[in-house]
């Protein structure tokens, strides 16, 4: 039998975004179900076998400990296996506290979700689609005190050729680029994420 690793965005917004849901994914494989981020506006379903976050100190964190009580789950950082699915945490520089993104492994395709850095993971490289940051257009945005930042949609694309990423999907989307998307620009490379829509990766036994 051909198993797929299906992979949904709830949503694509950055905080306070006025247009879209904030970024989550759900991954699916072999009746195996794993929400990672999202928040209001951006549900996963009611079944879940674990709920994962980037970052336990956002500014999500009381709501998504609500949604993901209703759900019998607990948010958190983490590493989750459920027979061949195996999502792994690793590091992101991106704040003063510990963030980290998530290397999805199952039948030999890989998929990456990292929503938010400030530096491009290595380890995200070679990867046949790859959820990214896209807070910014065309240049950086730094927290206050220098603890950290955004990296931009222009650099994110020209690091995920680097590192020899398949397919690049922006799944962070702030405020640059919304007035980008609106005046009609587009990414040198890869393609602005979609709420709701489902990639699929066909997986070998």
């Amino acid at each position: 039998m051909a198993w797929r690793l299906r992979l949904t965005l709830l949503g694509v917004g950055a905080m306070n975004s006025p247009r879209f849901a904030p970024a989550g994914l759900l991954v699916a494989h072999r009746g195996r179900r794993v929400a990672l981020d999202a928040g209001p506006g951006a549900d996963p379903p009611r079944r879940l076998d674990a709920w994962l976050v980037t970052d336990e100190h956002a500014e999500l964190r009381s709501a998504l400990r609500r949604m993901a009580a209703e759900r019998d789950v607990e948010p958190r950082m983490g590493e989750v296996r459920l027979g061949d699915l195996r999502i792994g945490a690793f590091e992101v520089v991106h704040t003063s506290h510990p963030t980290c993104g998530y290397r999805i492994e199952a039948g030999g395709r890989v998929a990456v979700w990292a929503p938010e850095f400030w530096e491009f993971p290595s380890w995200a490289g070679g990867a046949d689609v790859m959820f990214a940051e896209a807070a910014g257009w065309d240049r950086r945005i730094r927290f206050r005190g220098g603890v950290g930042g955004h990296a931009y949609v222009l650099e994110v694309g020209r690091e995920a050729l680097l590192h020899r990423v398949r397919r690049l999907v922006y799944a962070h989307i702030g405020r640059p680029c919304l007035r980008a998307m609106d005046a009609g620009l587009r990414p040198e490379w890869g393609e602005w994420g979609r709420e709701g829509r489902t990639y699929t990766l066909s997986c070998t036994e």
